[in-house]
């Protein structure tokens, strides 16, 4: 016979102040490990969203990233003839682009300056991209010294309203549009004429990267081996969802520190909650001998402890959950290791993440409350009621 959950929950009431201060440790455990949780879970679906398994990004053979890359216009008219392209009215859907960097500062914060992308596309690299749409002003004119902003880039750097200019490679560039690219990375580029790109920052017809749309999965396959086993090109294809997919190492720095701090403080929350139980247990000896006179075995009076340790951390946990809430869909941004550029992104907080907050206090609960648990089972009847 089982102890009713109704006892557990009137003696959670009854100690106020201890059910409390051991459930904010536990719910601002939970917090931490959520809100680490959030920032990457918002950084890979960045990432991720800028990622199509049928795109393939060609560069030279070696390199990380697009940024120290370089291809050139002769190796690009070999590419985009290749057989398995998928075509667009006609056209080849590859686009020859060129990545570079420029420093823009804060909107409330002039001496807070960071490098944000600047990628030097055609029109067709504008329509490879997913769910990229204008949502103020125009796009840039080819041969003219205009760009257009990403929805991330807008939103937090300065000089980047349209009508104002940015000085990029060789002068002064007209800031002619805003565009959104859904969730994705490209949120946080700017992008500008590929050709005259190259030619202010002095590269000619050598650009960075190309970017390549096959037909299908196998033809996906097929060029990456056409590619890389072209001598004569020295390049590589990868698959523009792997690319990205590695640039996930930037989020691991915070990541690990925030996981090493939610352990940290897992172990205090265990701790205290474990004190907690053992208050409970030595004031509550007469009413366990009570128990067992009344018929209740010890596995009932271990069942019943250890349940209501975890409705503490429970507690705690659900606690913790509100805590996080208001991170959902907030905008932050994160140096990106591999571009040397900002990354902006939105907290994500999911609904698995949510159920392994809850998990994770409950096991806080188990392991804090197991061994006072087990001495109160163990307590003899007589032994309880002498201590009346």
């Amino acid at each position: 016979m089982l102890i009713p959950i109704t006892y557990n929950l009137r003696n959670l009431l009854v100690r106020k102040t201890t059910t409390i201060m051991t459930a904010l440790g536990v719910a601002l455990t939970v917090a931490v490990m959520l809100g680490v949780g959030t920032l990457v879970e918002g950084l890979r679906t960045s990432l991720v969203a800028g990622g199509d398994p049928l795109h393939l990004i060609v560069m030279r053979q070696g390199s990380t990233a697009e940024l120290v890359s370089v291809v050139s216009k002769e190796d690009f008219d070999v590419i985009k003839f290749s057989p398995g392209i998928a075509e667009l009215d006609g056209e080849p859907m590859a686009s020859h682009e060129v990545i570079s960097v420029v420093q823009l500062p804060l909107r409330d914060d002039p001496t807070s300056q960071a490098n944000v992308s600047v990628r030097g596309l055609s029109s067709m690299g504008i329509k490879l991209r997913h769910d990229v749409e204008l949502i103020d002003g125009r796009w840039f004119t080819p041969g003219r010294r205009e760009m257009v902003v990403g929805r991330g880039v807008h939103g937090k750097r300065a000089g980047t309203d349209i009508g104002e200019e940015i000085l990029y490679g060789r002068g002064d560039w007209e800031v002619v549009g805003v565009f959104s690219a859904g969730q994705s990375a490209f949120n946080s580029e700017i992008w500008v004429d590929a050709n005259l790109a190259g030619t202010d920052l002095g590269r000619g017809g050598s650009l960075s990267s190309v970017l390549i749309r096959a037909k299908d999965s196998a033809a996906a396959a097929a060029l990456q081996n056409l590619v890389g086993d072209d001598q004569r090109l020295g390049l590589e294809a990868e698959r523009e969802s792997e690319y990205y997919a590695k640039q996930m190492v930037s989020a691991d720095p915070v990541r690990y520190l925030g996981m090493f701090v939610a352990v940290i403080m897992a172990i205090g929350s265990c701790f205290a909650a474990m004190n907690t139980m053992f208050a409970a247990v030595a004031n509550r000896a007469a009413e366990i001998g009570i128990l067992r006179l009344l018929g209740f075995s010890r596995t009932s009076i271990l069942t019943s402890f250890m349940l209501e340790s975890v409705l503490l951390s429970l507690l705690g946990g659900l606690l913790g959950c509100v805590l996080v809430l208001p991170l959902n869909g907030l905008e932050g941004r994160i140096g990106n290791f591999m571009t040397f550029a900002e990354t902006t992104f939105q907290f994500r907080l999911t609904l698995d993440y949510l159920v392994g907050g809850l998990i994770f206090a409950a096991t806080m609960g188990v392991m804090g409350g197991l061994l006072p648990a087990w001495l109160a089972a163990r307590r003899e009847v007589l032994q309880s009621l002498g201590d009346r």
